[in-house]
């Protein structure tokens, strides 16, 4: 950690630094080598696997089987090239800040924040929408749900994670590989079903290019897109624990990309056999769609689907667990370096940021009380698909701009990988107004209110010394002397 002998940086014309104390980092550190390899890649697909269980299936009301179809591969491709991008931009600035970080290193300040903000109110409102999906299949389980559920999981995996980040690392690990089994379960007992036909009994309607194929025609596939990313929505999240990393340049990478793989290959065979087998218009608003398919094929209730809903549940719990993680390593290294109030990256005796933990859980909660999962997607797709704009931008520009960079992993591709996620990412971001206007306007307002915040106040007041200021301090230097 930077010593209290640590220069202060010095300011722009847009921002200024304040010198701070190693008592300073000393309230604020993460445990050390928590993760290897294998558990990031268990945390990205933690981060996700919630979307296989609920959620995508919307899309299927949004550009009926042909358009969600072709979202989802749209998407893996830009989810795809993102990664490798990401594990590339990882092993050159392995810090808790993740996408902040990297967009700070490329674009300074402001490119942090906006990208860090963006990241946060993804991870802030995604819980809030698996919240809702919990109740759902809780109700199908035990007959309760509601707030009750809501608050209950809230308390208790923030709990969790107040207690140590090694055992709720682990303890997530296995809830992962329970849920992936469950799904594994899911599809073979699906594929007897599987009728090609039964993809496409969605009723045409009468829009431009309608078929039994794309039914809301050519425009389905792009109002299809954030549900097509809800089956990938915050694997980007891995780099948030490199602080916490045995082997960062080494160990990201290999999380992030073999998080991925797992990924794709999980969405395509989902949305295959799951609506090939009980048909995709009986899946457009079910809150648990793979128990209704399950249903729907066997003509009732069976041991399979209440296997899968129970075991469902904890896919649900998976990802509730991790996004919790993401949200409170996103909050504390933009507290820690004096975006946000710096008070939210104090760290407790188990090194967890408690206040970054509890306060996004609080506001979670309240929004998860709307009960409104599919528009509270379409809120976290917007941070999402904002930072992902940055972030590839920032792979991009220090590509350019700083070629001789040590770059333990280098992005199959270059720019061109990059390129495509960025274009891809663009296309995503007005996606979100085809379903709702207002809910993303909505979401926008927010993300205005937070760039207030900076433009008037943290923006003069940011810490000299954090692991980020300091590789930027550092390319700075190097900058110089070429």
């Amino acid at each position: 950690m930077p010593s209290d002998q640590a220069s202060v940086q010095p300011a722009t014309s847009s921002v200024d630094f304040e010198k701070v104390g190693s008592d300073y980092f000393q309230q604020r550190e993460l445990k050390k080598g928590a993760a290897g390899w294998v558990l990031l890649v268990g945390l990205g697909v933690a981060y996700v696997i919630s979307g296989d269980y609920a959620g995508w299936n919307f899309g299927l009301a949004q550009g009926g089987w042909g358009g969600m179809f072709l979202a989802t591969l749209l998407m893996a491709t830009m989810y795809l090239c993102m990664c490798f991008s990401l594990a590339e931009l990882s092993s050159m600035i392995p810090t808790a800040g993740g996408g902040y970080g990297f967009a700070r290193s490329a674009f300074g300040p402001w490119g942090g924040f906006l990208t860090g903000t963006a990241i946060l109110i993804e991870y802030a409102i995604a819980p809030a929408a698996i919240a809702v999906f919990i109740g759902a299949y809780c109700e199908s389980l035990f007959g309760i749900g509601g707030w009750m559920i809501y608050l209950a999981f809230y308390i208790i995996f923030i709990a969790i994670h107040i207690f140590g980040v090694g055992e709720a690392l682990k303890l997530m690990f296995v809830i992962t590989a329970i849920a992936a089994l469950a799904l594994g379960v899911f599809l073979v007992s699906m594929v007897p079903h599987f009728d090609v036909a039964n993809l496409l009994d969605i009723p045409v309607t009468d829009a431009k290019g309608a078929s039994s194929f794309l039914p809301f025609g050519y425009v389905g596939v792009w109002a299809a897109i954030p549900y097509a990313i809800w089956f990938f929505l915050a694997v980007e999240g891995v780099p948030l624990a490199a602080e916490e990393t045995k082997n960062p340049k080494r160990d990201l990478p290999r999380g992030l990309i073999g998080a991925m793989l797992v990924l794709v290959s999980f969405a395509l065979l989902i949305l295959v056999i799951g609506p090939g087998g009980a048909g995709a218009n009986a899946l457009l608003t079910s809150g648990n769609p793979l128990v209704e398919a399950l249903s729907k094929a066997y003509g009732g209730s069976t041991w399979m689907g209440h296997f899968v809903n129970l075991v469902g549940l904890a896919g649900l719990i998976a990802s509730f667990f991790s996004i919790i993680y993401a949200y409170s390593r996103q909050i504390f290294a933009l507290s820690r370096a004096g975006y946000l109030p710096r008070k939210l990256s104090e760290t407790n005796k188990s090194k967890a940021p408690v206040l970054a933990l509890i306060i996004p859980g609080i506001i979670g909660f309240g929004l998860s009380l709307t009960g409104q999962g599919d528009l509270l997607i379409l809120v976290a797709v917007f941070g999402a698909t904002i930072s992902y704009v940055l972030m590839m931008a920032a792979h991009i520009t220090l590509r350019i701009r700083r070629p001789k960079m040590d770059r333990p992993y280098r992005t199959p591709g270059g720019i061109f990988t990059s390129g495509v996620a960025l274009v891809l990412a663009c296309i995503a971001v007005v996606a979100g107004f085809l379903v709702d206007p207002r809910v993303v306007i909505g979401a926008a307002i927010i993300y205005g209110v937070l760039i207030a915040y900076f433009a008037f106040y943290s923006r003069h007041h940011l810490v000299a010394g954090t692991p980020e200021e300091e590789f930027a301090a550092i390319q700075n230097a190097e900058k110089a002397l070429h």
